[in-house]
C-alpha cells in the first residue's frame, strides 16, 4: 500500500478512477473522497449504472450507434427523413450533429476511419454495412461528415468509390470545419453551418 494511502479500499478505488482519460490521481482522489461523502445508496447507483452501461448497452443493427435496444431511437423514428444518412466516425459525433438541431436524417457509425498507422483498415470498421444500407435502395444523399483530418479525407474517399456504382448522391459537409479539427470539438453553429452548407464530395479534389 503506498504510504499516501491509510487504506487500501481507498487506494484502489483511485488507481480505478485514475485509469479514465483525462483524471489524474489528485482528480481521482476528489472523486472517491466526494463518494464517500455521499449516502451508501449514492455509490451503490452509481456503480450500478457503470455495471449495467458496460453489460446492457447494445449497438443498432442498423446505423451502429449506442442504443438500449436492437434498433436505437433515432433509426425507429418515422418522422426522420431515411432517405438522408450522415455517416460519422463514432457516436460523439452523433450527439455533435444532434445538438445542431440542422439534421433529421438517420446516421451511419462507422467506428472510426481509416489509419494505416494505427492498423485500421477498411474492414475495421463499418464500411460494408453502410454499402448494404444503400443497395438496399431508398437512400438519396450519403453526407459525409468525418474529421477534417489526413485520415477523415482518406476514409470520405474511400467511401466515395465504394459508392460510385449506386445512384446516391455523396455530400461532404462544408469546410466550415478547420483542417484538422475534429468533428466533436466543433461548436454548434459551425457545425449546423457546415451540415447545411455541404457540397458534393466530387467538387472537394476538382482543381
Amino acid at each position: 500500500m503506498s504510504p499516501d494511502f491509510a487504506s487500501k479500499l481507498l487506494e484502489n478505488a483511485v488507481s480505478e478512477f485514475a485509469k479514465l482519460p483525462g483524471i489524474g490521481r489528485k482528480t481521482a482522489l476528489r472523486l472517491v473522497l466526494h463518494l464517500l461523502r455521499q449516502e451508501p445508496s449514492v455509490a451503490d447507483s452509481f456503480g450500478n449504472a457503470i455495471i449495467r452501461l458496460r453489460h446492457d448497452i447494445k449497438y443498432c443493427h442498423v446505423c451502429h450507434n449506442i442504443s438500449d435496444t436492437e434498433t436505437c431511437a433515432l433509426c425507429a423514428d418515422t418522422t426522420r427523413d431515411s432517405s438522408t444518412i450522415c455517416v460519422v466516425e463514432n457516436v460523439r459525433e452523433v450527439m455533435a450533429v444532434e445538438a445542431t438541431g440542422q439534421f433529421r436524417g438517420l446516421y451511419h457509425v462507422l467506428g472510426g476511419v481509416i489509419s494505416p498507422m494505427d492498423g485500421i483498415g477498411p474492414a475495421d470498421l463499418e464500411i460494408e454495412s453502410l454499402v448494404e444500407r444503400v443497395a438496399a435502395g431508398g437512400v438519396k444523399e450519403i453526407i459525409l461528415a468525418l474529421s477534417a483530418t489526413m485520415e477523415g479525407d482518406t476514409t470520405n474517399f474511400y467511401i466515395f468509390r465504394k459508392l460510385a456504382p449506386y445512384d446516391v448522391r455523396i455530400s461532404l459537409i462544408a469546410r466550415g470545419v478547420s483542417v484538422g479539427d475534429e468533428l466533436e470539438y466543433t461548436d454548434e453553429i459551425t457545425l449546423g453551418r457546415s451540415i447545411l452548407n455541404r457540397t458534393p464530395f466530387s467538387d472537394s479534389f476538382k482543381g
